[in-house]
């Protein structure tokens, strides 16, 4: 079926927003944060990263290896056992690309504090997949696609989030039943809810910032 918040453009054939496919690996375990009110710079240290190790970035033309992310490769030789973090800001919103899937505990309620408004979303190469919306500090709603109802789980949700996954829609793929949401619906809600529907050429024109972070502990 039409996913109705995006543009054929800003997809790719499996639904992941297209932006985030020309960014990624081949099989990547990712993260995308998205975050109401904060700066790229700020959201990048609040995930972790060293204050020194931010600066800005300029995306290659293409991955030098399926196995590299674009951000990984703008970071080198540095990249070697960290998670490439990229960070950009459209509008209200800043979004954070994490390569790896090193920032997922406890990072959208530590984006969401003081008032914010944050989500976390993660897609690994297993087809797991999780949604993390907080307000203020707290989560808010956890979503996860393998018992996601629309139609039992949608009226109760907050009407930004609720509105953000109807327009995320569901993916055409051939496997699933009927009621049933394919893996790649946070991601998508995640775009929706952050103005992101958008490609990988529409990033490149607005200023990027990128830092390495180390595997936590």
């Amino acid at each position: 079926m039409p996913i109705p918040g995006f543009p054929p453009a800003a997809l790719d054939s499996e639904g992941l927003p297209a932006w985030i496919a020309d960014l990624a690996s081949f099989d990547p375990n990712h993260i995308l944060h998205v975050v109401r009110g904060m700066e790229p710079a700020q959201a990048l240290r609040t995930l972790g990263a060293d204050a020194e190790s931010i600066r800005s970035c300029v995306l290659p033309d293409s991955n030098p290896s399926e196995r590299e992310s674009l951000p990984f490769a703008v970071l080198g030789d540095e990249a070697w056992g960290t998670a490439a973090l990229l960070a950009g800001r459209v509008g209200e919103w800043t979004f954070v690309y994490d390569d790896c899937g090193y920032t997922y505990d406890g990072t959208a309620e530590a984006l969401s504090r003081d008032g914010r408004t944050a989500v976390t979303t993660v897609y690994t190469v297993n087809g797991d997949a999780c949604l993390i919306y907080a307000v203020n500090g707290a989560a808010v709603a956890s979503i996860y696609p393998d018992d996601l109802s629309l139609e039992t789980d949608l009226p109760g949700m907050p009407a930004e989030l609720r509105a953000a996954i109807e327009a995320a829609g569901v993916a055409d793929w051939e496997d699933l039943e009927p009621g049933e949401v394919d893996s790649l619906i946070g991601m998508r809600a995640a775009c929706a809810l952050a103005g992101l529907t958008v490609t990988l050429d529409d990033i490149r024109r607005i200023p990027l910032l990128i830092a390495p972070l180390h595997e936590p502990d």
